[in-house]
């Protein structure tokens, strides 16, 4: 019903990103939580007071993964859903989905490990690699519509 192995692999992977922002937002909570690091003066009242309403380096950079996870990954839901419905190989498409994956997976664990560079560069430029491939057959796709 959901249509063809493409678009279920697509979805696959799409859900598996989707929890991995979801980790990545608890972590940040869990962070902020343990550190005492609040954005809101209500949220630092509620655990201890106005004080605590602080930027902390940790927290600031559970929330830059976080950030960076939607600049990359809400791109990747489009132009992966568009790719999907162009009638590409199951192989390739299926390989386009879990290089950006593994990419981001990688990307993350860097940033909130603070890896030592450039690991979390590599990892961004290997999960842009099959965007950009998608984004250019798209293009090809379409051109002649335009």
């Amino acid at each position: 019903m959901l249509g063809s192995d493409v678009l279920l692999c697509f979805i696959f992977y799409s859900t598996l990103l989707i929890l991995k922002m979801y980790i990545i937002a608890i972590i940040t909570g869990q962070v902020r939580l343990r550190k005492k690091a609040f954005a809101n003066p209500e949220d630092a009242e509620r655990h201890g007071g106005v004080q605590f309403c602080r930027i902390d380096p940790y927290v600031e950079r559970c929330r830059r993964a976080q950030c960076n996870d939607m600049e990359n990954i809400f791109p990747f839901l489009f132009l992966g859903a568009v790719y999907s419905m162009t009638g590409p190989s199951f192989a390739v498409a299926r390989l386009h989905f879990l290089v950006f994956f593994l990419g981001r997976v990688v990307h993350s664990i860097a940033y909130l490990l603070a890896l030592k560079a450039p690991t979390r560069s590599f990892a961004y430029v290997i999960a842009q690699v099959p965007c950009v491939s998608m984004a250019i057959q798209i293009l090809m796709e379409v051109a002649s519509f335009a």
